[in-house]
C-alpha cells in the first residue's frame, strides 16, 4: 500500500535522524533550555527578521494551538475562526476545553475575509449588553488553509488592519508553513507573515521533523509567562533539545524549503494527472494537498493499492478525496499513481 492520505506517515529525514544520533550521548539542560533550542531560535528570528521575538517548542499541533489559544485570551474571551479551522474540526473541542469558545465564521476556499472579521465584532459590541456574550478577542487562520489555499499578502494585511482597529490578535497555524511558503503563486514571505502575526508557528511534524513545532511570538505582550502556559498544558518536554536539534537540522541550510517543495512539486504532478483524466478538483490549491472529485469506480481500483482521505461525499457516483504528498514522497511512487490514474480513467 502506497500511502498519499497524510503528510506525517514517514518519520524523519536521514539529517535529522543523523543528528540526533551524534548528539545522543550529550548532556545538556532540560526543558529546552539547552544550546541546541538557543541555536534553532536564533536562526528562527533571523529568517523571520524578528531579532525581538520569543521562540518555543513544542511536540504538535493540537498541543501548540491550545496552548498558544489560552496564553492569548482572558477567560470571558473567544476566538473567531473559518468554520473548517483545525481546531474548529479536527482537535475534540481542545480550545473549548481550555475555557474558550470558538466563533465559527463561514470560509469560501479555506479562508475568512477582514469583512466578516470586522462585522463579528461590531455585533458583539453593538449589542446593549456586550459583556453577556464571549468577546472577541484573537483571529485564527491557518497557512495554508485546510484546503491547501493561501492567504495573499493583500489579504493578511486587511486582516491585521482589521485586528489593529478592533483591537484583536492574530495568530497563525502554520502545521503545513514550508508547502504554503514554497508553492507557486504565493507572495508572502516569512518575514511579511512575521510582521503580520502576534504569534504564528513554524511546523516540522508534517515536514521533516519527528515531531515539534517552533511557536514564535512576536508581540511582546505576549511573551510575558508563556512557558507557565507551557508547563500547565504539558507542553514542556524534558529532554527539549530533542526538538531543537530537530529544527537546526531543518533550517540551518534551508532544507526545510527544499522538502517543501518537492512535495508541493510532487502535488502538482498528481494534480495534472487528474484534470487529464477529466477530474475536476474541488479546492484550487497549489500545496501538497489536492483535493480531485473522482469517479467512485476508479477510486475503488485505485485504492486497492493506495491510502487517499475521503474529504466529501458528491453524488451516487463522485467523491472528492484528498491526496497528500509530503517531504518524502518518491517520484517512482507519484509516477505508478499516475499511471495507474490514467489507466482506471481510460476504461
Amino acid at each position: 500500500m502506497i500511502r498519499f492520505n497524510c503528510d506525517y506517515s514517514e518519520g524523519a529525514h536521514p539529517v535529522i535522524l543523523e543528528k540526533l544520533a551524534q548528539t545522543n550521548l550529550e548532556q545538556t539542560p532540560g526543558y529546552g533550555q539547552d544550546p541546541y533550542c538557543r541555536q534553532a531560535a536564533e536562526l528562527i528570528k533571523t529568517l523571520c527578521q524578528t531579532p525581538e521575538a520569543d521562540v518555543h517548542f513544542l511536540c504538535g499541533g493540537t498541543q501548540t494551538n491550545l496552548t498558544v489559544i489560552a496564553a492569548m485570551l482572558r477567560p470571558y474571551q473567544c476566538v473567531i475562526s473559518p468554520d473548517s479551522g483545525h481546531i474548529n474540526v479536527h482537535e475534540a473541542g481542545a480550545i473549548e476545553a481550555t475555557g474558550h469558545r470558538i466563533l465559527a465564521v463561514p470560509e469560501e476556499n479555506g479562508k475568512i475575509t477582514a469583512q466578516q472579521i470586522a462585522r463579528v465584532c461590531q455585533a458583539h459590541w453593538q449589542d446593549d449588553n456586550p459583556e453577556f456574550a464571549p468577546q472577541p478577542k484573537l483571529v485564527y487562520l491557518s497557512f495554508p488553509t485546510e484546503y491547501g489555499t493561501l492567504y495573499s499578502k493583500k489579504e493578511l494585511s486587511d486582516i491585521r488592519r482589521v485586528c489593529d482597529e478592533h483591537n484583536l490578535y492574530l495568530f497563525m497555524d502554520g502545521a503545513r508553513l514550508g508547502y504554503g511558503l514554497t508553492a507557486e503563486g504565493n507572495d508572502l514571505t516569512l518575514p511579511e507573515i512575521a510582521a503580520c502575526c502576534d504569534i504564528f508557528y513554524i511546523g516540522g511534524t508534517k515536514l521533516g521533523a519527528l515531531l515539534g513545532e517552533a511557536v514564535v511570538i512576536v508581540n511582546p505582550k505576549l511573551q510575558k509567562d508563556f512557558r507557565y502556559f507551557m508547563k500547565q498544558k504539558g507542553a514542556i518536554l524534558a529532554k527539549g533539545r530533542l526538538l531543537g536539534i530537530q529544527f537546526v537540522g531543518l533550517l540551518e541550510n534551508g532544507l526545510y524549503f527544499k522538502l517543501a517543495e518537492h512535495a508541493n512539486k510532487m502535488a502538482a504532478m498528481i494534480r495534472h494527472a487528474c484534470e487529464e483524466a477529466g477530474w475536476k478538483m474541488w479546492y484550487d490549491s497549489p500545496t501538497n494537498q489536492q483535493f480531485p472529485v473522482v469517479p467512485d469506480d476508479a477510486l475503488k481500483e485505485l485504492e486497492q493499492e493506495y491510502a487517499f482521505a475521503h474529504f466529501k461525499r458528491l453524488d451516487r457516483n463522485h467523491t472528492a478525496i484528498r491526496i497528500c504528498t509530503s517531504w518524502a514522497t518518491r517520484e517512482e511512487d507519484v509516477r505508478q499513481l499516475i499511471a495507474d490514474i490514467k489507466r482506471v480513467s481510460a476504461k
